[in-house]
């Protein structure tokens, strides 16, 4: 399929145009999402590759590295394209030991911004998803009443959320403009689940509905991660089919599962970039997606 455009609406006067098939940065880092990237020349190449392919969504967090990807796409792309849509994160932080911990009182969103703003060298910060890492002792909406108030104050310019239950989103939605929603989701995974290290990971299925009802964009991420080990015969069968790989089958099952479904699909790796961007061009029949339903 030609890759479609999707409209982020957010503040109705600033709605953003995107390919709906961005790229996420998080594996750019090095082992454990952590330090620098093991092939920082690949690295910087797929970055610059992925606007040559017409990528004007780019997925990104101050807590990946720590900092090491907004460095990257600074030094990759700026000056950045008119059309360049930067996509961060705040929510969380990392420690020392890498675990990941909130950072989500009002006064350490607004630090991970002007974080993000100093970095990338931007003004604004085109779309910030709040991403709900544990319970912090914040509440959500003190949460969400910050990132509202940093949007009146022209920091952000449009408000998402990520890892999210529908109350949770109900509630943003009642709160304020929503433009996007970043939730795990992929063929293999797509409700909530609780992780290894007990952090509950919220599924898009539970908010496909609501984000369709309200024309707002699911951002899956692990659409591969989750799903690529699971080794779906389902998905191996439609690969040979169309003599494609199972990876891209997968994206091109995002892709065709809601117009609403903007995948992001991350890699250090040059050639599974290339790869990954072919799934654009897979054209799934009714009975190939009833088939890996």
């Amino acid at each position: 399929m030609k890759t479609p455009e999707i409209i982020i609406a957010g503040t109705s006067k600033n709605p953003l145009k995107v390919k709906r098939f961005g790229y996420g940065t998080m594996r750019l880092t090095g082992e454990g999402i952590w330090d620098e990237p093991a092939n920082r020349p690949e690295a910087l190449e797929i970055l610059k590759q992925a606007i040559r392919n017409g990528v004007n969504f780019i997925d990104t967090a101050d807590y990946y590295g720590e900092d090491v990807t907004n460095r990257l796409i600074k030094e990759a792309l700026h000056p950045y394209p008119n059309d360049l849509v930067i996509c961060t994160k705040v929510g969380g932080a990392r420690k020392p030991d890498k675990s990941w911990i909130p950072f989500n009182r009002p006064e350490q969103l607004r630090s991970s911004i002007e974080n993000n703003l100093r970095t990338l060298k931007i003004d604004h910060v085109t779309l910030v998803h709040f991403r709900v890492i544990g319970h912090g002792g914040v509440p959500f909406k003190e949460s969400m009443d910050a990132m509202f108030e940093m949007q009146k104050e022209g920091k952000i310019l449009h408000v998402g959320v990520s890892n999210v239950h529908p109350d949770e989103l109900q509630t943003a939605l009642v709160m304020g403009n929503i433009a996007t929603v970043e939730n795990m989701y992929g063929h293999a995974q797509r409700a909530s689940f609780i992780s290894p290290w007990g952090d509950e990971t919220r599924g898009g299925e539970e908010v496909l509905a609501i984000c369709e009802k309200n024309d707002i964009p699911l951002v899956p991420y692990f659409s591969l991660f989750q799903s690529m080990p699971k080794k779906d015969e389902r998905i191996s069968t439609i690969a040979k089919k169309h003599n494609a790989t199972d990876a891209q089958i997968n994206l091109a099952w995002l892709l065709h599962r809601s117009p609403w479904i903007l995948p992001i699909p991350g890699t250090s790796s040059l050639k599974h970039f290339e790869e990954n961007m072919k799934a654009t061009e897979i054209e799934l029949s009714e009975e190939d997606m009833k088939f890996l339903d």
